[in-house]
Parts: structure tokens; sequence; C-alpha cells
């Protein structure tokens, strides 16, 4: 008998884990933190729900940390087995599982001075580096659409998936007492309006289908509008003599932003003197994506390649110079205009974006552009809504810039994205569940999924299903 069980990112959209069980076969879809507010974070210091030593097969579906950064739990607590995904996600998932692990121990050192004094225990981070590297000895890398076999009468296929390089769709194929079923668990599934990657690939056929629903609720604008804005507020910075800055995201957002700042400086539009990347994750990432153009959409790959001397994003945008130590990014808060600069984090909860704020925010001729979600209790959500002061290091900042917010760069499907993607199943439908997505945004999928004839079932956390 063949089972599922939600173990994650049922009740929001963090903590992506589905156990799978084929008779004595155990295999674990994603192994993800837990993100958000405390309460929800507490759920990462929790034994796992699962003994890790009975799991054969851990699936990767790509490297964000809801649905990579339990690993290193993972192996602490014993497993020892592989750790598969597609070769770009083993390059990023080096770097994001480095940084929250050196974040963790940070945290944990500075709450540990504080305990001291108040003749507490001393704490432990969540996991180490030295765990990373660990975890990073089991991890293999598979190319896309190749079959191969993970364990007895299961076999798996990663197909691309759109949403950040080296996301996957995973076909997950069952065989057992003569028996054939097909799982399909979609990852997260990129928005076919963004640049660089290739628009998810669709699927034929499926048992049973796992699939996202984060923008469930909601439609993007048009990439077209989106950028015609982007377009205004450079040139209106550029006219006044303004920094922009531009809080971003490491893995996906700063590169497609570096590529739309790239298009128009081959335009003859981006009249800023220089274009600086200030963050070393993002750098580090940046530096994956060039070495993996050959999984870009046809479209911009070509375009990069006929613009710039050599294929890459630094040839593309050649103003485009990175920010690597401490100093160097000191030495960006002495620029009072001219610049445009691209630092984490992406919605200012912390990172060096932070400073360059305090540098700028004052100042009537900067600009921010925010180009991601900005979570409600975040620094970047109260700017977006209006905030006169911003506070940092005990410091109360005027807010004088000009404060716009990019809703088209979403590097999630939308409604419509969604429901198209599964189009491609019939006439034979699945049996669905819509995961990954906040309550609000899952009923609302499900109620226009029904109006095309899909019967969506919306999963509770540890339901277990029969294949």
């Amino acid at each position: 008998m063949a089972t599922l069980t939600f173990l994650g990112a049922v009740e929001g959209v963090t903590g992506s884990s589905y156990l799978l069980t084929v008779n004595d076969t155990c295999i674990l879809l994603d192994c993800g933190l837990f993100q958000g507010r405390r309460q929800e974070e507490e759920a990462n210091l929790k034994p796992l729900p699962f003994a890790p030593v009975g799991i054969d097969a851990v699936v990767l579906s790509h490297a964000h940390l809801d649905h990579s950064g339990r690993l290193p739990l993972l192996i602490a607590q014993g497993y020892t087995g592989p750790i598969y995904m597609t070769y770009p996600t083993q390059e990023l998932i080096d770097v994001l599982l480095n940084d929250a692990a050196s974040l963790q121990e940070r945290d944990a050192e500075w709450e540990n001075k504080h305990r001291r004094r108040a003749g507490k225990e001393d704490i432990s981070p969540l996991y180490t580096q030295e765990d990373v590297a660990e975890t990073l000895t089991f991890c293999k890398g598979k190319p896309y659409n190749q079959r191969f076999e993970i364990a007895d009468g299961v076999e798996i296929n990663f197909l691309d998936a759109g949403h950040i390089l080296g996301s996957s769709i995973v076909e997950v194929f069952i065989s057992q007492s003569g028996e054939k079923k097909k799982l399909v668990f979609s990852g997260d599934l990129g928005n076919s309006q963004a640049a660089l990657l290739r628009d998810p690939q669709s699927v034929s056929d499926a048992d049973i289908v796992l699939m996202e629903s984060t923008y469930g609720d909601r439609e993007h604008r048009t990439m077209e509008d989106t950028l015609e804005e982007f377009e205004t507020v450079i040139e209106n910075a550029s006219s006044n003599g303004g920094n922009i800055l531009i809080p971003s995201f490491a893995v996906g957002r700063t590169q497609e932003i570096i590529f739309r700042l790239g298009e128009l400086y081959q335009k003859g539009k981006l009249k800023h003197q220089v274009v600086y990347l200030d963050s070393p994750m993002a750098i580090a990432v940046t530096e994956i994506y060039h070495r993996y153009q050959d999984v870009y959409n046809t479209e911009d790959k070509a375009l990069i390649k006929h613009q710039a001397s050599q294929s890459s994003l630094h040839t593309f945008l050649p103003i485009l110079r990175y920010s690597t130590t401490t100093a160097e990014s000191m030495q960006l808060n002495k620029i009072e205009s001219g610049a445009i600069i691209i630092a984490g984090s992406g919605m200012c909860n912390g990172g060096r974006i932070r400073h360059h704020l305090k540098h700028n925010l004052w100042r009537k001729q900067s600009h921010v552009i925010f180009v991601g979600f900005q979570a409600i209790g975040t620094p970047g959500r109260a700017l977006v809504d209006g905030a006169s002061t911003y506070k940092i290091g005990g410091e109360e900042i005027a807010v004088k810039a000009s404060i716009h917010t990019m809703g088209g760069f979403s590097a999630h499907a939308s409604q419509s994205q969604l429901i198209n993607w599964l189009s491609s199943l019939k006439p034979k439908q699945p049996k669905l569940y819509l995961v990954h997505g906040e309550q609000e945004a899952k009923s609302a999928l499900q109620s226009a999924l029904s109006k095309h004839g899909w019967n969506a079932e919306i999963p509770v956390l540890n339901q277990t299903i029969e294949l």
C-alpha cells in the first residue's frame, strides 16, 4: 500500500514536507523551515514527525529555505541517505544553508550574552555551518527530464518549474504489486511573465497532484505595465539626481532586476552611473546563475548573447559592480547621487539595505523601489504603508524619499497561470490537493477550479491519504 502524509506547507506557505510510503519504503519530499512569526518558527525546534533513520531517500523541489532549510536537522537526527535535486539547486543550497547557519549562530551568540548576564543557560543555534557541510555530502544533483530510480519501485523525474534557478516539478512513478501510480508534486511554479527562466513545464498525466497555491487568490499586474512604471521611476530619479535603493531577495528577484536594468541600459535609457550589488549572498547566487544559462528561456538568452560581448548579466549590464566586503558597503553610504544600490534583505528586516536606508531615506531626491512582497510587521511593509520615520540603531530617520512598489515581479504563478498549468492534464483529472498557500488563497483557488470542473481538496496538517 502507498500513502502520503502532509507534514508542512499545509496551514501556510512554509515548512514544505510530505512523506510518501510505498510498502516498506519511505520517501521525503522537501524538508523546509517554518518561517514567519515566532510561534510558527518554534515548530523548527520540535523533533521531526518521523524517524529520520527510517527514510530511504529525500527529494528536494528547490533551494528556498521553506523547502530545504531543515535538511541539516534531518542529518543531525540520523539520516544518512541520498538527497536528490537538480544540479543548480545543489549549488544554491550550499549558499542558502550556509547563510542560514551563519545567521543562527550569530543570533544564538547574541542571545547567550544576555542569558549569561541573567544567569540563564546558553542556547544552541538550530544548526551550524559544520552541520551544513555534512549535509552537503549527501546531496546528489540530477538533470532535468531524466527519469531515474531512487528506491525499489519508485522512480522520479525533474521537470523545470520556472520559479527560481533549478526549481523543479517532481514526477514520482510508483510500481507495486503490478500496479502503477503517478504522483506529481508541483513545488513552486513560476510566473510566466518573469525574466530569464523558462515557463513551467506541462505534465500530461497523473493520478495525484500536489499543487502550490501561494497566489491562488490573485492575478499579477502585467509585466508590460510593471516595466513601464519601473522605467519611469528610473528616469525620474535620474532627472533629480537621486540614488535608487532596491531591497531585493538574493535568489531570483535580484537576478531579474539586474536583467531588467540591463534592458534599459542596452536601450540607452539607464542614465545612472553605476549599479551596485551589495550582498555577498546575492553575488554568490548571481555567479551561479551565470553558470547555468542553459536553463534560461530562449528569448532572454538570445538577447543577452546578442547585446553583450560575452554572454552574462555582467556584460549585459556593464555598469554593474559587486560590493563584497563590509568596508566596500560602507563606502557606498558616501554616494549622494547617481547610484542604484541593490541590497538585502528584501523586506528590510536585516542585511545591508538598512544602512543604505539610513543614509538615503531623508533625502528628497532618493527613491526606494520594492520589488517583492512585504510581510506585515516588517520595516519594508511600514515604508510601503506610508511610515513617516524609519528606526535603526535607536535613531529615527525621516522618510522623505519617494517609495515605490512594483507588483509584477513575483516569482510565483498567479491564479490563472495555476489553472492553465493544470489544463494540460485533461481529459483525465487526477486527485488534486492544494498546498503551500494561506487559507484565503487556497479557498479562492479551490472555488475558481470548481468552475473549471476540478474538485480540489485542501488537506490538513498530518493528514494521511492512500494512493
